[in-house]
């Protein structure tokens, strides 16, 4: 009989979900070896329980890829209770998956600029989790910028759409998340660049002035209008960019 998959397991799981591109879902991959190692489960059953949980996101069904049929009514809940409540689970998955591994966790990520909370225990609280959001919504866009393509780990931010400091329950939503350069990171946070429904970049009149300068030009203007570049799985919510248009974009787009 076929070892059945306990909680604590499928939160390893989710975490690798996330953190893997969905072309990375086998049994070859080095994280899914160590990982099933810790488990004490094979590769090819890992692997497989991503599968699963693939079958369930209609991100990953609704562009005509498959995940593996039969997961079971513990995936289903984990999934809803992942899409409902990702700010629960996600520590959770942070967590289970750092243990299986044996990485560290006590590294706290970069704490956004817009992060204002003065209670010790209330940062180190929210902060949980952030390391799997960023590899969560870097590995959705392979890890490369979604307007330039620029692919080095070093210049890319997971972007909040809608602000961390005013949105707890999306704080560590992927697809509250855009993966973006430092610079279009600043600009976006700034509000100095946004998206419009048709996933185009809009561009503040306010940089107006910008447009003689040779960097400026080549850095934001020749972009001016691009489609960003969609993710493998956890897409940017329409209803988050068009809170960002409304709330957070300054002036007029040019």
């Amino acid at each position: 009989m076929a070892k059945r998959w306990t909680q604590d397991e499928l939160l390893v799981a989710l975490g690798l979900y996330c953190q893997l591109p969905f072309g990375q879902f086998h049994r070859r991959q080095p994280l899914i070896i160590q990982a099933a190692k810790s488990l004490q489960r094979t590769p090819d059953s890992l692997a497989m329980k991503l599968s699963n949980l693939a079958s369930l996101d209609p991100q990953i069904t609704g562009t005509g890829r498959k995940g593996l049929p039969g997961a079971s009514e513990l995936d289903r809940q984990m999934w809803q209770t992942f899409t409902s409540d990702t700010s629960t689970l996600m520590p959770l998955a942070e967590q289970a998956l750092a243990s299986a591994l044996g990485t560290e966790t006590t590294k706290e990520p970069e704490e956004p600029a817009s992060y204002q909370e003065s209670d010790h225990f209330a940062r180190t609280k929210v902060r949980k989790g952030q390391q799997l959001f960023r590899a969560a919504v870097l590995s959705a866009y392979n890890n490369s910028c979604c307007i330039t393509g620029l692919s080095d780990d070093r210049f890319l931010i997971a972007s909040h759409i809608r602000p961390w400091r005013i949105d707890i329950q999306n704080r560590l939503n992927p697809s509250n998340g855009l993966c973006l350069s430092l610079m279009f990171d600043k600009a976006f946070d700034s509000g100095l660049i946004t998206f419009s429904d048709d996933y185009r970049l809009l561009l503040s009149n306010e940089l107006r002035d910008q447009q003689r300068n040779a960097y400026m030009a080549a850095t934001f203007f020749a972009h001016q209008g691009a489609v960003l570049q969609l993710p493998s799985k956890f897409s940017p919510d329409a209803t988050l960019l068009a809170w960002h248009r409304e709330h957070c974009f300054v002036g007029e787009p040019l």
